[in-house]
């Protein structure tokens, strides 16, 4: 499970070792409170047994900034208990590839018919699969996430009714729904992000999975770049983002969203769903579908 934009210099390391469940709770609660570039968590399975039962959890958290340590642990008390808050750690990084780090163990993710794998799982990559290859670096969305997969999901289920002509990918971290859609459908794939790493790093993956001719990243917050809203009206909108910018998009996104097209939504906590579906009903469109896996919520919405 991986979840955050590259924090710029990321030096400040949080680490926990809990549970399964107080993991995940941590992971996703750190994502949540602070900005996209300031702050990224990941949280997997060791080999050491816990306590509780099953195996040990390992929650690591990067910042771009030195963190409050003590407003961290109320934080984690709030997901994890006050006994999880006292074994936090804190401590300082190298610069390094922390993403690499954590998908080492990671074995690749399937959703209908995509699967994202990295390079040393080339080979799990059957004849009729949708292989999106991910390049481990210094960008949010590598498809182990539960909000990445319920996309990926939303997708293929849609895949099956229609194929898009034109698709926009908002917040591409890595780049991995645009590279998914650009191998589906050769056509032209509009993706941003306001992150400059993030846009560099989906601009290598796209290279790396064949379909660099078909995608176009851009440096953008929201559709705010010219380039993005001249590719509208979009058949699919994808925005893998947050709550509260889902909320404040809605009015532009639904605004590139074609008439019969579809937005697929995500990065939101299931308390977070009502708030963003009453942004986007003001904006005529409504929900279709929802996915919920891993504490995470994926919405498809249309008018």
């Amino acid at each position: 499970m991986l979840e955050g934009l590259p924090p710029n210099n990321a030096a400040h390391r949080l680490r926990l070792v809990c549970g399964e469940r107080e993991a995940r709770a941590v992971a996703d609660l750190i994502v949540e409170s602070f900005e996209p570039a300031e702050a990224a968590s990941t949280a997997f399975e060791t080999e050491e047994l816990w306590p509780g039962g099953g195996k040990a959890w390992l929650v690591e958290a990067y910042f771009g900034f030195s963190p409050d340590e003590e407003s961290l642990r109320e934080l984690v008390a709030a997901a994890a208990g006050d006994d999880a808050a006292r074994r936090v750690e804190f401590g300082l990084t190298e610069k390094r590839d922390w993403v690499a780090n954590s998908l080492a163990g990671l074995a690749p993710v399937r959703a209908g018919r995509f699967l994202v794998h990295g390079a040393h799982d080339r080979g799990q990559v059957r004849a009729n699969d949708v292989g999106v290859e991910i390049e481990a670096g210094l960008a949010f969305g590598t498809g182990h996430h539960g909000t990445t997969r319920g996309c990926l999901l939303h997708f293929d289920r849609l895949l099956k009714r229609r194929r898009p002509r034109r698709v926009l990918d908002v917040g591409c971290g890595a780049g991995v729904l645009a590279i998914a859609a650009a191998k589906v459908s050769r056509r032209k794939v509009w993706l941003g992000d306001l992150d400059p790493v993030a846009v560099e790093v989906a601009n290598a993956n796209a290279r790396l999975n064949g379909v660099a001719a078909h995608c176009r990243p851009l440096l953008s917050r929201g559709v705010e770049n010219i380039l993005m809203r001249e590719g509208a009206p979009y058949d699919v909108v994808f925005a893998n983002i947050l709550a509260r910018p889902l909320r404040l998009l809605a009015p532009s996104l639904a605004a590139v969203t074609a008439r019969d097209g579809d937005a697929i939504v995500s990065g939101l906590l299931y308390a977070d769903v009502p708030g963003v579906l009453a942004a986007w009903r003001a904006q005529g469109l409504y929900l279709r579908e929802r996915i919920d896996l891993e504490g995470w919520s994926s919405l498809r919405l249309s008018r």
